[in-house]
């Protein structure tokens, strides 16, 4: 027979905050590990639909499903790139108008830094070459760093896939796998568990896409009002970036206004294109992502933030990416287990209208 031991609050809450720590430190030391197996993970949970239609109602072996569920993944991802270098090696062909354009736009600048801040050029210039002279000094620690980011990229790309496949074609077992380390009596707990998250992985990832589709085409219809010459490729770049937390719209921006100096240097194209983004943004912050995103994953903005900071300084854009769904797998184990549902609670975004303290009196003797 086994006795269920109480604890007081604070040996519950040491118990728990080791058990984070332990995690994250774990998480932290094996990053390159683990952070392709969870991006494996969310993609495997997306796919699970195509999966089962392909393995129950057309009656494909569990391998070939899995497979075709990556093949038809990868066109997917492969069709986008397509697109993308297909409209990249136009921008390409109008090198000699970029560079044209942007010693014009640099000579402004020039111009408008000496007018107002009294600095000449000569004295800009030779700021700029002393910025110059060090940054070709620490160049080859920069490469180095950037060739590893590369390496570590491409085998991402081709681990991540592997994974997906096997958590499809083993998707059974490990629920068997769960099964056995639950008793028997929690089995429907258990149960519910899965499914909840199976819901909440599958309509964040299909809230990012649609999200990434309102973005492309918002900034794409602002690019095109002003103007600017490849506004669907940039629209559908801004997009994409943007599903990278914070700095995602400050490299679409750039890419922006690099790719507007093929049209001309005026100052007003790119002023308009930084308006485009920050109203793009504005719409993004206050009403995409409450509506579709938060609205999804029940997360509340404070958690939300936290978590994409922690998970950005852990596993960099990949820790930012995977930190909202692991959120959400927490919050939704959390409001299931008793001892920690104050802690599901704490995550979500129920916002009380009204509380009030019940407090008993205490009865004065006479």
């Amino acid at each position: 027979m086994i006795r269920t031991i109480k604890l007081p609050f604070y040996a519950k809450l040491a118990f728990i905050l080791v058990s984070f720590i332990s995690f994250a430190f774990i998480f932290c030391a094996g990053k390159d590990i683990i952070t392709p197996v969870l991006m494996a993970f969310l993609f495997s949970v997306l796919l699970v639909p195509v999966f089962t239609f392909l393995h129950t109602r057309l009656k494909f072996p569990r391998h070939l499903a899995a497979a075709c569920c990556i093949l038809i993944f990868a066109a997917f991802i492969v069709g986008i790139l397509i697109f993308i270098s297909y409209q990249v090696s136009d921008i390409a062909n109008d090198f000699d108008t970029i560079k044209k354009n942007a010693n014009a736009f640099i000579t402004d600048i020039h111009k408008f830094v000496k007018d107002n801040f009294h600095v000449s050029i000569g004295e800009q210039k030779k700021y700029i070459d002393t910025v110059a002279k060090d940054s070709v000094q620490n160049g080859k620690a920069t490469i180095g760093s950037a060739l590893v980011s590369i390496t570590d990229l491409l085998v991402d790309c081709t681990i991540i896939p592997i994974y997906t496949f096997l958590f499809l074609l083993y998707k059974d077992h490990f629920i068997l796998f769960l099964a056995k380390l639950v008793n028997k009596e929690d089995h429907s707990r258990l149960k519910d568990i899965l499914s909840q998250i199976k819901v909440s992985i599958n309509n964040y990832i299909v809230s990012l896409i649609l999200e990434m589709i309102v973005v492309s085409v918002l900034t794409a219809l602002g690019l095109w009002i002003i103007g600017i010459k490849y506004f669907i490729l940039l629209g559908l770049i801004t997009g994409i970036l943007n599903l990278i937390p914070y700095i995602g719209i400050l490299i679409a921006g750039i890419i922006t206004v690099l790719a507007s100096l093929t049209g001309s240097a005026d100052t007003s194209i790119i002023l308009g294109i930084l308006i485009v983004n920050i109203i793009v943004q504005l719409i993004d912050n206050n009403l995409l992502v409450p509506l579709i995103i938060n609205s999804k994953v029940e997360i509340n903005a404070f958690v939300s933030i936290m978590g994409i900071i922690v998970g950005g300084a852990a596993a960099g854009i990949s820790g930012m990416f995977l930190a909202i769904p692991l959120l959400a797998i927490l919050k939704i184990i959390f409001d299931r287990i008793d001892s920690l549902e104050p802690w599901g609670y704490l995550m979500g975004n129920h916002m009380p209208r009204k509380f009030t303290w019940r407090v008993r009196k205490a009865k004065i003797e006479n």
